[in-house]
Order: C-alpha cells, then sequence, then structure tokens
C-alpha cells in the first residue's frame, strides 16, 4: 500500500526546518544531520501526516513537554496514552555535543531495564522547557533537533494544568508538522 506523501522528502535540506502547528501556536525546529536516523525517520512520518491530529499528552512545566504518541488521536485510548508508536524503535544516536538545552527535540524511549541498548520510540519525541532540570538526561537519550522559534509556544504549552498523571486538563494537539522550504 503506498503512502500519498504530503511533500517529498528527497526536496529536503540536510538539516532540514519544520513548523510543528499547534492549537496554542506554532514551534519551529530544525533536525540535526549528525543524527540521520532520528532525522530521517522524522521527515518520513511528516511526510505521511503521521503527527496531524496527535495530542502532547505528557506535560512537565519545568521539565518537558512529550507527544507522538498515535494512540492519543482517540482519547477512548487516554489510559494507553504514552505506549503507542508505529510498531519499530530506532538504534540511538546520542552525540555529547547535543545536550538537553531548552528547546532542545529528543526523543522519548523505553526505560533503561528493558532497554539497555536505550533504543528510541518510533515517533514519540519531547521539547525541553528547563535545560538544568533536564541535564541528568544527557547521555541517555538522543537529542535530534532543536527549537529555533517558538519557545514562548514551549512554555505555554508546558504551562497548560496537568493531572497527577502529567496529562493535560486541556487539550493541545498538533494540527501539522510542515517543512519550511
Amino acid at each position: 500500500m503506498q503512502t500519498n506523501l504530503i511533500f517529498n522528502p528527497a526536496d529536503l535540506p540536510e538539516e532540514p526546518v519544520f513548523d510543528i502547528v499547534t492549537n496554542l501556536g506554532t514551534i519551529r525546529i530544525k533536525l540535526y544531520k549528525e543524527t540521520p536516523k532520528h532525522r530521517d525517520n522524522f521527515v518520513k512520518l511528516a511526510s505521511e501526516g503521521f503527527f496531524d491530529g496527535i495530542r502532547f499528552h505528557r506535560i512537565i512545566k519545568g521539565f518537558m513537554i512529550q507527544t507522538g504518541d498515535p494512540l492519543s488521536k482517540d482519547m477512548a485510548n487516554e489510559a494507553s496514552f504514552g505506549t503507542g508508536g508505529p510498531g519499530y524503535t530506532i538504534p540511538a544516536e546520542i552525540l555529547p555535543q547535543f545536550n538537553h538545552k531548552k528547546g532542545a527535540l529528543a526523543a522519548a524511549r523505553r526505560g533503561d531495564a528493558g532497554n539497555p541498548m536505550k533504543e528510541s520510540s518510533g515517533s514519540q519525541f519531547y521539547i525541553v522547557e528547563d535545560a538544568a532540570t533536564c541535564a541528568q538526561l544527557d547521555g541517555a537519550y538522543t537529542v535530534f533537533g532543536e527549537t529555533i522559534d517558538g519557545l514562548d509556544v514551549v512554555d505555554k504549552i508546558a504551562a497548560v494544568p496537568t493531572n497527577f498523571s502529567d496529562r493535560p486538563t486541556s487539550e493541545v494537539i498538533i494540527k501539522s508538522v510542515k517543512p519550511v522550504l
């Protein structure tokens, strides 16, 4: 089965820039060429419209905002938010030059006990809101891009009230993820 692509990944530069358009504003990110497996996977998923309609399902103010779980498109799956993905993982591309600075884009993953190779989720990612509280993640998670515009939107999303399990109490949804050409 062939997927109808929203854009042709071959048309993008080595370090593509994307707009993540949410109901609270737009976050502009740049993907790193040094993490090609993560970059290419993100580009592939975005070209297929995979992220459109996905919620930010985990928000921890002063830490990070997380999204990319396809189960979050349907509130009937709320108990399972955070467990979904495209059915594969990505080998870690943890590089010392990329740390968890404010606005860093990093791949979520299962914990070390069940994932000693630190393989990343095939679709879930997070954006760092506060570098100081995320420094503990350096060297343990793949950072594959950064926010180049829209840090105010990251802060706005991080400020959304959450319940006891870090789920936002109001919807924060990705409308689209499109390349900036």
